[in-house]
């Protein structure tokens, strides 16, 4: 799963707004146009909406680092200075590139389509020892691995919809729904030798889910706040697969994952803007059946994730049909990834 950040907003964020205001005439009953403020707060989960009869294209380079270097010990501490066991040391770094083209039109003015197609390079180095201490009967175990692995990602495909016009001072709400397909290499389908050790990296998930969220957004003169919540539903499917000559896995529940995210976005003039946000997963654990050569099986839960990062977007509008936009994400849980930058630059033409 793939971990996603906001985008910043655009300059003329609450334009729309503001014109409405200006135009109304006094006296008479406000229109019954839909609108709302020109604002991609959160392009993945749901932001306003491209306008009917518009279709964006907007590729997008996305970099994502992770690394652990960890130092445990297991064994006696009987001072501080003696220790009886031994240690364990692992250093890992994972790279992830992905590019992509999104698309999205505007079927009306209240729903939205959209495809995204990724292709995706991972890369990661592990190292990781086991010396022991003196006295120790305990041999020493050293693993250095170097994996790749790049291709066609998961296709996602997603539809929002508006669902109030932000009148009486009530935020645009907006419903989201996202089905993320299995057309990258999941883990189930990459190589492995005959101990079952994987000798690539897999470029999707290897699983179907899908993910409904609404959006809120609140205009502010001169902000915007946004903040989302969804549910993403992995479904459980039967692998079947023998990994090695002993073991075979069996069936796979992967977690389904609480998503929580707000911020807020700034313009500083009528080109340049500046968001800022946070966004948590609440990840369930993975539960995964293991069939021996003998035909007993068991069952082996992982541990839940909390996934949360710290968010920054910078956008610039080179012309009113093209800008620039910039996401950074700070990782600050123990599991969410280290640093992840996002570069999109979407352009719009009309289709009808």
């Amino acid at each position: 799963m793939k971990l996603i950040a906001p985008l910043p907003l655009t300059a003329s964020m609450l334009s729309s707004q503001m014109v409405y205001a200006q135009q109304e005439p006094v006296g008479q009953a406000p229109p019954e146009a839909i609108n709302q403020p020109e604002v991609q707060a959160i392009t993945e989960f749901g932001g306003v909406l491209t306008p009917r009869g518009q279709l964006v294209i907007e590729p997008s380079l996305q970099y994502s680092h992770a690394g652990v270097n960890r130092l445990t010990f297991q064994g006696i501490e009987i001072l501080s200075t003696l220790l009886i066991g031994v240690f364990s040391a692992e250093e890992a770094n994972r790279d992830t590139w992905t590019a992509a083209i999104t698309g999205r039109l505007g079927v009306s003015d209240r729903l939205e389509l959209e495809a995204k197609v990724p292709y995706v390079y991972r890369s990661d180095t592990l190292f990781a020892t086991v010396p022991t201490v003196e006295g120790s009967e305990a041999g020493q175990f050293d693993i250095d691995r170097d994996l790749s692995g790049n291709g066609l990602g998961d296709i996602e495909l997603a539809a929002r919809y508006q669902l109030t016009s932000g009148r009486n001072n009530w935020p645009y709400l907006i419903g989201n729904l996202r089905y993320k397909t299995t057309t990258g290499d999941g883990p189930f389908d990459i190589r492995r030798d005959d101990d079952g050790i994987e000798r690539e990296l897999a470029t999707g998930s290897g699983f179907h889910s899908i993910e409904p969220s609404i959006t809120a957004l609140y205009p502010s003169d001169p902000a915007v706040f946004f903040a989302n919540l969804g549910y993403m539903y992995t479904r459980k499917d039967s692998i079947n697969k023998r990994i090695n000559d002993d073991i075979t896995i069996g069936d796979v529940d992967p977690g389904d994952a609480i998503r929580v995210s707000f911020g807020m976005g700034y313009a500083i003039n009528e080109r340049a803007s500046f968001s800022m946000g946070y966004k948590h997963d609440f990840i369930d654990s993975t539960k995964t059946e293991f069939i021996g050569a003998n035909g007993n099986s068991t069952t082996q839960s992982s541990r839940s994730l909390n996934i949360g990062s710290l968010l920054l977007g910078w956008s610039y509008q080179l012309k009113p049909e093209v800008s620039v936009n910039l996401g950074l994400e700070l990782g600050v849980t123990d599991d969410a990834p280290d640093t992840v930058i996002t570069l999109r630059i979407p352009f719009g033409m009309g289709m009808y």
